[in-house]
């Protein structure tokens, strides 16, 4: 039986003291733990939860900076700004986007890539910040949308810029296109810490000159400061920084000389270089065919795109950057420099021209391009008529390695240093190469025809027009340059690029007068060009080449028209007029077209009398102003060198 054990009053109240007196400790430990917390928050981290409110309650706006426009050394616009009207949903606003957007739909045409594309742009962005579901509205798409706007909740239409290139395919490889920012290109404006400069853009140079110099054209990102409420949407603006436009480039390019130099093309493929020897400014710079660079500024549908891709027209490459071609015969006015430099040959040696060469102990044939061959040449005649059987023996008794030396000089087998992104170095090939290549040793025969710019030998048409400005120059090698000058935003004020001199090849004065002679005579009666050279009103120095695409049997001969279009020669032609005073440096190849005397020549001497006479050939009529109609060249105010615009991808070991 439990027995109840009676508590006095004062035992009972010390108890409920006791209680009283723990509860009142456990109170103000929690009071100071709760005061520590306040000091805590408020005192210690007051400047960091300070920031995150602010932060919560005020947001950046990015307002994108108007893009430098580009144009050719007369001031015509080669890439320029407009603006159209664009259809812009703020999300936070909108409500249902998947009710909105079939609404839309009834009024303007909206595509499938258009809402893909949206779904993409909104994932990335914030919800108070429009997002472009459409481009490009027309005028009646505008007006319906305006008087429906009542009913469209979050719904805008602004006016945003675009690019427009006038010269469509003309300029298409030099001057580039801009397109969407992709993941890849976010990735790399990371690395490059530049992606703040670009919050809100939604295009960058992706070819040309608007990759080359995009730092430059792309300007400064602008911001406003938005004070926003709790549901993230904008309340007021409380402080802009404007936006800085990017740079105008203008450019040593000459637009009529462009267009004449695209049409004499006609529906061959190739490229065409143009430079000016004093100083490497790229005149002309055409690669056919060409695309329309309008096309990358919005969606590109399939079948645009596959077209684009064709696997024989390819379009998109920059043949005369990225084009490697054996240099054929254009190789051997530096063989026989080379010939001269070294003391192997003099002007007046000769030989005797069967029409075939042997290497010592080798019943092998090289064959002359000529049957019976030419019969006493000495070295001017073997430029001027092309004389390969002169160049096997120069070659076999120089050695390829003495080759490789020399034409290195003039820029063979390495990058030029253009300022465009994307060159290629071509090859010239030495025994070192080959191990390396192949795991091979290097063959007398291969020398052989390396002499003739055949084999292994690779140039680009750009390269080409470099090692020719070289003789022109009288050795000095410039860099090929596109920029001519830039002007500032905000003063207007104009810097111009100074001309970068590679090298000097020390060369002899008496030898390259031999040379430069026997190239006019190319062109005279007589010559492989005589019939692109007849009529001329100055002189002019060239030299014809062509190139084998495939290989031919011991003993056949080549018959153009039993062979398929795409296996026939390429024909080249390389050129600088006037030849006692060079104003323009040229180099043509044309992709399966033959003979450089019957096809490449030809287009060369259209340009020079373009630029020298400002005549014009009758397919380039129709519209296009004379040089004498251009515009009058601005004043040189200082030279300035370029900065780097990029470096160009390695070549791969082959370069083929």
């Amino acid at each position: 039986m439990k027995v109840l054990r009676y508590i006095t009053p004062e035992e009972s109240f010390r108890q409920y003291r006791r209680r009283l007196e723990a509860a009142g400790l456990i109170a103000i430990g929690l009071l100071l733990l709760l005061a520590g917390r306040f000091f805590w928050l408020q005192v210690v981290q007051f400047e960091r939860y300070h920031t995150l409110a602010e932060n919560n309650r005020i947001a950046l706006v990015p307002a994108p900076p108007p893009r430098g426009a580009i144009y050719d050394r007369a001031g015509r616009v080669l890439a320029q700004n407009y603006t159209a009207f664009t259809l812009e949903i703020t999300p936070d606003k909108a409500g249902d986007l998947d009710q909105l957007i079939p609404e839309l739909a009834k009024l303007v045409e909206i595509t499938p890539a258009d809402v893909k594309r949206f779904r993409r742009a909104l994932a990335e962005g914030k919800g108070f910040e429009s997002v472009i579901l459409r481009t490009r509205l027309s005028e009646e798409e505008v007006a319906r949308l305006a008087v429906n706007r009542y009913r469209l909740p979050g719904v805008e239409v602004r006016a945003r810029q675009f690019r427009q290139y006038p010269y469509t395919d003309v300029m298409a490889h030099v001057v580039g296109y801009i397109g969407r920012i992709s993941a890849r290109d976010k990735e790399q404006l990371a690395a490059e810490g530049r992606t703040a400069n670009y919050r809100g853009s939604e295009y960058l140079g992706k070819a040309g000159v608007e990759a080359s110099y995009e730092p430059w054209l792309h300007g400064r990102t602008g911001f406003e400061k938005v004070e926003i409420d709790a549901g993230g949407r904008a309340v007021r603006l409380l402080a802009r920084t404007p936006p800085v436009a990017g740079y105008n480039i203008h450019l040593h390019l000459d637009a009529g000389l462009q267009q004449v130099a695209t049409e004499v093309f006609g529906e061959h493929r190739g490229a065409l270089v143009a430079l000016d020897p004093s100083n490497g400014g790229v005149l002309a710079l055409v690669s056919r065919p060409g695309f329309d660079p309008n096309l990358f500024s919005d969606s590109i549908d399939q079948a645009t795109w596959e077209e684009l891709n064709h696997p024989l027209l390819r379009p998109l490459i920059n043949r005369a950057l990225r084009g490697v071609y054996p240099p054929g015969s254009t190789i051997k006015p530096f063989m026989a420099l080379a010939g001269l430099e070294l003391g192997l040959r003099t002007p007046s040696d000769s030989i005797q021209d069967p029409g075939y060469f042997s290497l010592p102990g080798s019943s092998h044939r090289y064959r002359d391009w000529k049957k019976d061959g030419h019969g006493v040449v000495d070295l001017k005649k073997s430029i001027a008529v092309s004389c390969d059987t002169y160049y096997y023996r120069l070659a076999s008794q120089m050695g390829i390695e003495s080759m490789h030396r020399f034409l290195s000089q003039f820029g063979f087998g390495r990058k030029s240093g253009i300022d465009l992104e994307g060159e290629l170095s071509g090859l010239l090939p030495n025994p070192e190469w080959k191990r390396r290549r192949f795991n091979q040793s290097w063959w007398p025969g291969e020398t052989v025809i390396a002499g003739i710019g055949q084999g292994y030998m690779l140039a680009t048409p750009l390269q080409l027009a470099v090692a020719t400005m070289a003789i022109a120059n009288d050795g000095v090698v410039y860099a090929p340059q596109l920029i001519r000058a830039w002007q500032e935003p905000e003063s207007g004020r104009m810097h111009y690029a100074a001309a970068r001199v590679l090298g000097r090849i020390p060369l002899k004065p008496q030898h390259l007068e031999v040379i430069k002679q026997a190239m006019v005579a190319v062109t005279q009666p007589g010559g492989t060009a005589a019939a692109a050279g007849a009529g001329a009103a100055y002189a002019f120095a060239g030299k014809t080449g062509t190139a084998q695409v495939i290989g031919i049997k011991q003993g056949a001969r080549y018959d153009e028209k039993r062979t398929a279009a795409h296996h026939r020669d390429h024909a080249l032609f390389i050129a600088f007029a006037p030849a006692e005073a060079p104003r323009i440096v040229v180099a043509v190849m044309v992709e399966n077209g033959g003979s450089g005397s019957g096809t490449a020549a030809p287009m060369a001497r259209k340009v020079i009398d373009y630029w020298l006479l400002g005549k014009r050939p009758d397919a380039a009529h129709g519209g296009m102003s004379t040089r004498e109609d251009t515009a009058e060249e601005v004043e040189r105010e200082d030279a300035a060198p370029v900065p780097a615009a990029g470096e160009p991808e390695e070549v791969p070991g082959d370069a083929r």
